[in-house]
């Protein structure tokens, strides 16, 4: 089992950039393809980002590529998000989430264990 905590949102202006983190805990944080998903208001929950359990591979929905970067250290057992040019359609939660699949997936309901959210929100 994992617990993942997010940090590193808040509010930006259009065109900034945040790094959001996911701390985990527990012994096999290596073994997990991690995921980043992101919920705005009123709207499904969105697959934002995964990446594999060595970073190897990567996949990014297509509205964040170019600007959106996924990273993990497993030494730290921390998944990062790394977001470039902001924009105000970027506002949501973010939520980083673990698999026990080995490579990336994009679906909610592939993920086991999820984090709390970080809010983002981009002024115009």
């Amino acid at each position: 089992q994992v617990q993942l905590v997010e940090s590193g949102g808040g509010l930006v202006q259009a065109g900034g950039s945040l790094r959001l983190s996911c701390a985990a805990s527990g012994r096999t944080f290596a073994s997990y393809a991690m995921g980043w998903f992101r919920q705005a208001p009123g709207k499904e929950r969105e697959f934002v980002a995964a990446i594999s359990w060595n970073g190897g591979s990567t996949n990014y929905a297509d509205s964040v590529k170019g600007r959106f970067t996924i990273s993990r250290d497993n030494a730290k057992k921390t998944a990062y998000l790394q977001i470039y040019s902001l924009k105000p359609e970027d506002t949501a939660v973010y939520y980083c989430a673990a698999t026990n699949a080995i490579v990336p997936r994009v679906a909610v309901r592939e993920y086991d264990y999820w984090g709390q959210g970080t809010q983002v929100t981009v002024s115009s």
